[in-house]
């Protein structure tokens, strides 16, 4: 009769020394960190559009680092060296990458890559999106457009407004402002008008270089 064989003893967890880790961490945070800044000035110096391209470059290599350096580093779990160098990969994802990314895109947003936007309020407020009227009734608001800024789009926007309803009428004193500049909207509900919801708002178009951008602005109305 023959004797079972004996299991192999299991492997043990490989020793992650300070002295090795640590060093091997710093490099992989410094090489992640060169490639980040490296795509970066790459990707500035080749993209001639302010707006397209500007977000895949921005998170290009957060995306990369991070899932790839994890992955480095679960196949060298039991080399503890090459595992920090994944690991240090996996920060500079974070720092800098995701860092400068969601700042990069931030800054998108404020020159009107993402869209424009139109802000209204009521005296006193930051913003509504709803409005209650009375038949015969006139509410003044303040339009701002947001989204775009006076460097970015310094001409002029030409102003529209518009109602689900022929009885609600959108005035705008002021037809052409830049963009961050305020102006009046009036809306006026008809005397006859019946009680319902309805919906109105203001649009702000400008097109230069036959590139138009649009900016534009919703109130709910209820009539009362």
């Amino acid at each position: 009769m023959s004797l079972p064989s004996a299991a192999p003893p299991p492997q043990e967890f490989p020793a992650y020394r300070i002295g090795e880790f640590l060093p091997m961490l710093l490099l992989g945070w410094v090489l992640g960190t060169g490639l980040v800044l490296l795509v970066r000035f790459l990707g500035q110096a080749l993209l001639t559009d302010p707006c397209e391209g500007r977000t895949l470059l921005a998170l290009s290599m957060p995306l990369l680092l991070g899932p790839g350096g994890l992955a480095f580093t679960a196949l060298s779990w039991r080399r503890p060296a090459q595992a920090a160098l994944g690991l240090g990969l996996v920060v500079a994802s974070f720092l800098p990458g995701l860092f400068l990314g969601a700042r990069d895109i931030g800054a998108l947003r404020t020159i009107g890559c993402a869209g424009g936007y139109i802000v209204l309020a009521t005296p006193g407020t930051k913003s509504v999106s709803s409005l209650t009227l009375r038949g015969g009734e006139t509410r003044e608001l303040t339009g701002r457009i947001g989204g775009f800024t006076p460097k970015t789009h310094p001409e002029v926007f030409t102003l529209r407004g518009e109602a689900t309803s022929p009885s609600l009428t959108v005035t705008l004193p002021k037809t052409q402002v830049k963009a961050g500049e305020s102006f009046l909207v009036q809306i006026t509900a008809a005397p006859n008008m019946p009680l319902n919801t309805f919906q109105a708002g203001v649009e702000a178009r400008q097109t230069v270089g036959g590139k138009t951008y649009i900016a534009d602005g919703l109130l709910e109305i209820n009539v009362r």
